[in-house]
C-alpha cells in the first residue's frame, strides 16, 4: 500500500473531521508529495496543523464542496481524492433537508465533475449504513451520493478517473457520535440519555474506519462498494458497557428519551437487492461489483487479492449481527 501514496498528491474533503483528520495523519506517514485538506473550518484546520507540528507536505485549503470554482482550484494536479465532507447528523438533516441536498448531493456532484475535469486518478467517497433502505433525509442523500459516484465511472467518456464507495457503520468516538456526547452528559448532568432500549447499531473504531478507506484506495478498479464486516449491539447494552468502563462507581443514570426525528430501529450494511453482478468477500470485508446493463459496454477487472466470489448476497442487518463483546473492544 505504501507505493499507492508515495510521491502522490492526495486531497481530503472534510479533512478536519474525525475520520478526515485521522486519514490525513496516517497518509502523511506514507511520504506523499502533498496532502491537501479542503474544509470550511479554519479553527479546526489550525488545531490540526498544530497537532501535526506543521508537516512540510500538508496544505490547508479553506473552502466548501458546494463551491465548484473553489474546488476546481483545489483539485489541480491531485492524484487521489478522499471525499469525507458531508452533513451527517440525522435530526439536523431532517430539519434542514435543502441543506443536506446542497452538500451531500450537489456538493458530491461538484467533486465528481471537478475530479474528471482535472484527471484525478481515484476518488473514494465515504458513505454510511443509513444509505441502505433509507428512511431519513441523511440516508437518502447518501444513497443518491453512492449512485452518482458509481455511475460516474461509465458516464464520463474516456476519463481516467475511477470512483468507488466505502460504507461505514457508526464510528465510535468520532465527532458527533454518541460516546463523546454521553461523556459530556455524565460529567455535567450525572446521567446519559438513550433513545430506545431495542434500537441496534453497527459500530467500528476510527482505526477500523481509516483502514477500510486505505484498503479501498489500494483495491479500487471501478465502481466498487467496500463494506467492513462489523458487529452491532443494542444501544442500551452499549450504554451499560460505557458506564461500566468509564463511570463504574459514579451512579450515572440512564434516561430513555425516545426516538429522534429520522431514527431507524435497525440499520443494514447490505441488502439482498444491491445491484451487483457479483460479490467478493474476505475474512474482514465484502466488495460489491456493480451490475452494468449498458449496451456495448465492456470492462476488464483484475484480481482482488485475498478475496473470493460468493453467489449469495447476504442481508446484513444490525438486528441480526449483535456481538456485544466485539463492541466492548471499540468503545
Amino acid at each position: 500500500m505504501t507505493d499507492e501514496f508515495k510521491d502522490k498528491t492526495i486531497l481530503v474533503t472534510g479533512g478536519t473531521g474525525s475520520i478526515g483528520s485521522e486519514l490525513v495523519e496516517q497518509l502523511l506517514e506514507y511520504d506523499p508529495a502533498q496532502v491537501r485538506i479542503l474544509s470550511r473550518d479554519e479553527g479546526r484546520q489550525y488545531e490540526l496543523l498544530e497537532r501535526l507540528k506543521y508537516p512540510r507536505n500538508l496544505r490547508l485549503l479553506i473552502g466548501d464542496i458546494r463551491d465548484k470554482e473553489r474546488i476546481d482550484y483545489a483539485f489541480k494536479e491531485v492524484d487521489i481524492v478522499l471525499h469525507a465532507a458531508a452533513l451527517k447528523q440525522v435530526p439536523l438533516c431532517e430539519y434542514n433537508p435543502f441543506e443536506a441536498v446542497k452538500t451531500n448531493i450537489l456538493g458530491s456532484q461538484n467533486v465528481i465533475d471537478t475530479a474528471i475535469k482535472n484527471n484525478v486518478k481515484k476518488v473514494i467517497a465515504i458513505s454510511t449504513d443509513k444509505a441502505v433502505f433509507p428512511s431519513n433525509v441523511m440516508g437518502t442523500s447518501k444513497l443518491m451520493m453512492e449512485k452518482m459516484f458509481i455511475n460516474a465511472n461509465w458516464c464520463s467518456g474516456k476519463s481516467v478517473t475511477k470512483f468507488s464507495i466505502v460504507r461505514f457503520g457508526n464510528v465510535t468516538w468520532a465527532r458527533g457520535s454518541v460516546l463523546p456526547l454521553w461523556k459530556k452528559q455524565a460529567k455535567e448532568e450525572g446521567k446519559i440519555r438513550v433513545t430506545n432500549n431495542d434500537m441496534t447499531r453497527f459500530m467500528m473504531s476510527k482505526k477500523q474506519a481509516v483502514a477500510l478507506v486505505l484498503k479501498a484506495i489500494d483495491l479500487t478498479q471501478v465502481g466498487e462498494v467496500f463494506v467492513l464486516k462489523m458487529p452491532s449491539a443494542k444501544i442500551k447494552d452499549v450504554a451499560e458497557m460505557f458506564l461500566q468502563k468509564y463511570y463504574p462507581n459514579d451512579g450515572i443514570e440512564v434516561e430513555i428519551i425516545g426516538n429522534r426525528a429520522g431514527d431507524k430501529m435497525h440499520e443494514q450494511l447490505i441488502d439482498g437487492n444491491d445491484m451487483s453482478s457479483y460479490i467478493l468477500e474476505s475474512d474482514e470485508m465484502y466488495i460489491f461489483i456493480p451490475n452494468l446493463d449498458i449496451p456495448n459496454f465492456e470492462r476488464e477487472l483484475g484480481k482482488y487479492t485475498g478475496f473470493q466470489e460468493i453467489k449469495h448476497i447476504p442481508k446484513y442487518s444490525s438486528e441480526d449481527h449483535i456481538d456485544t463483546e466485539k463492541i466492548r473492544n471499540v468503545i
